[in-house]
């Protein structure tokens, strides 16, 4: 086995393309995260194989915020960019998300997940900070939207993808089979935070590693990961 890096952030997303959670301890089952795409928006009528309401419809969906409750039994909200705070599945919420969006929508719970490939994906830092300096803008993991970032011990960008095809083990417990690069869209060029889309991330991401940045896993072996814990190389 090879350390390759540490983990430095965790995050999950309970709702497809809204804002993120950061975990400094994420519980990882088989299906990938705990609660990670667990709810996700659907165009009404649509007959594409991707039919979720994104932020590439709806770009202000980034923005909005999800919160759990602190009661026995955890119930999620979310808080809009104007904010309201709605339960998860309300009529308010939804009748909200029409409006900026132009049609009708409904929520699809999924305790499987909502994902587009594999429910895991990873970025190494390094990968994050090339695309930030070549196409001078911000240096901004969250704009990714990957569950882990990884600090790697060589440092060199785009390294995360010498590990498909590998077993990855992250911290003590946790083992993943990466499966293939993360091919990337116009997400990537919408902030976290707001603001006009930069089209030179994707531009770079095309230019400089085939339009893909970071990678796809299915979990193996479940566990916890901190922040912190080595990631490792089987074999």
């Amino acid at each position: 086995m090879t350390r390759v890096g540490r983990v430095v952030s965790a995050w999950r997303y309970p709702v497809k393309s809204m804002a993120g959670e950061r975990l400094e301890a994420a519980p990882v089952t088989l299906q990938g995260i705990e609660a990670d795409r667990m709810y996700a928006f659907v165009q009404a009528g649509s007959a594409s194989p991707f039919p979720w309401l994104t932020g590439r419809q709806v770009p202000s969906l980034l923005q909005h915020q999800p919160m759990w409750s602190s009661d026995e039994h955890p119930q999620l909200r979310v808080r809009t960019p104007e904010g309201a705070e709605y339960p998860i599945a309300s009529d308010e919420l939804r009748e909200d998300l029409e409006e900026a969006y132009g049609r009708e929508v409904f929520l699809l719970p999924n305790y499987r997940g909502s994902f587009d490939v594999a429910a895991i994906t990873l970025i190494s830092s390094a990968t994050v900070a090339r695309i930030a300096e070549a196409s001078e803008t911000p240096e901004e993991p969250q704009r990714f939207r990957m569950n882990f970032t990884i600090e790697t011990d060589d440092g060199a960008p785009w390294g995360e993808d010498a590990w498909v095809g590998r077993t990855v083990r992250i911290g003590d417990e946790v083992r993943v089979a990466v499966t293939e690069r993360d091919k990337r869209c116009a997400m990537i060029t919408l902030a976290p935070h707001g603001g006009d889309p930069l089209t030179k991330v994707l531009t770079v991401v095309a230019e400089e590693n085939e339009a893909t940045a970071g990678v796809y896993a299915s979990v193996l072996t479940p566990g916890t990961v901190r922040d912190g814990d080595a990631v490792s190389v089987e074999g």
